[in-house]
């Protein structure tokens, strides 16, 4: 079968919303340039839409004209490339997901090793820091980690009650979950090691978290407005 034929099958059978690149057609890449002919000749029958640099979508027509891809969709092709994952969406828009706020971000953050600025009508969104080379494997690991980062400025949450929400995401993790967050956590600031560390505690107190408490320093203390009774283990992690 001829490459412009599976392109478009593979085209026809995607939804109306989804946004796709090069990656997601069955193609080889020595096959990118017919590929990029056979797109072009799409656009110009109205088939298929170009959303950015060597990203498409097939435009949703209702009786009030064009449609754009819901703004998760808009913000796929920043999430991953060549088919991989390589960011994901943190600070608040995650953290409504966590159900730690109630409020949504004017404007998304998104976790990246590279630079990333988004401004195409209602979607706005920019990149933060990455603590680690983000994967399709441990990005909610990582989200759940910068939510300990932000603990104290999350819209509408106390940190006490933050930490119970958290607390209880902890418990149904599985023991790699659990290792791997005791992993990445050490790439994050002190604050997130200590807090994370009096978390696993009190939940466990078989949990191994000596690598978590090796490296802190005894003198630095964390200043959370957390209580003994909000949790118990604090005094052990220098937090106050």
């Amino acid at each position: 079968m001829k490459v412009a034929e599976q392109i478009r099958k593979t085209i026809v059978k995607l939804p109306e919303d989804k946004t796709f690149g090069y990656a997601d057609l069955p193609i080889a890449k020595s096959d990118y340039q017919t590929a990029a002919k056979a797109l072009e000749r799409m656009q110009v029958k109205g088939l298929i839409k170009k959303m950015s640099k060597g990203i498409f979508y097939k435009p949703i027509k209702t009786v009030f004209g064009e449609l754009l891809p819901n703004d998760s969709e808009q913000i796929k092709p920043y999430l991953f490339k060549n088919g991989k994952r390589v960011a994901y969406i943190t600070g608040e828009s995650l953290y409504n997901q966590m159900n730690l706020t109630t409020q949504m971000a004017f404007r998304i953050k998104i976790a990246s090793n590279k630079r990333i600025k988004i401004d195409k009508g209602a979607i706005k969104a920019r990149s933060v820091k990455s603590y680690a080379e983000v994967t399709e494997v441990n990005y909610q690991l990582l989200g759940f980690l910068d939510a300990i980062k932000d603990i104290k400025t999350i819209p509408d949450c106390t940190v006490a009650n933050a930490v119970k929400i958290l607390s209880k995401k902890i418990e149904s993790f599985d023991d790699k979950s659990v290792d791997d967050l005791i992993k990445y956590a050490l790439l994050y600031p002190p604050r997130v090691r200590a807090l994370l560390g009096a978390m696993l505690q009190n939940i466990d107190k078989s949990i191994n978290t000596e690598n978590l408490k090796e490296s802190l320093n005894p003198i630095t203390t964390f200043e959370l407005g957390l209580k003994e009774n909000d949790l118990p283990t604090i005094k052990n992690w220098f937090i106050v």
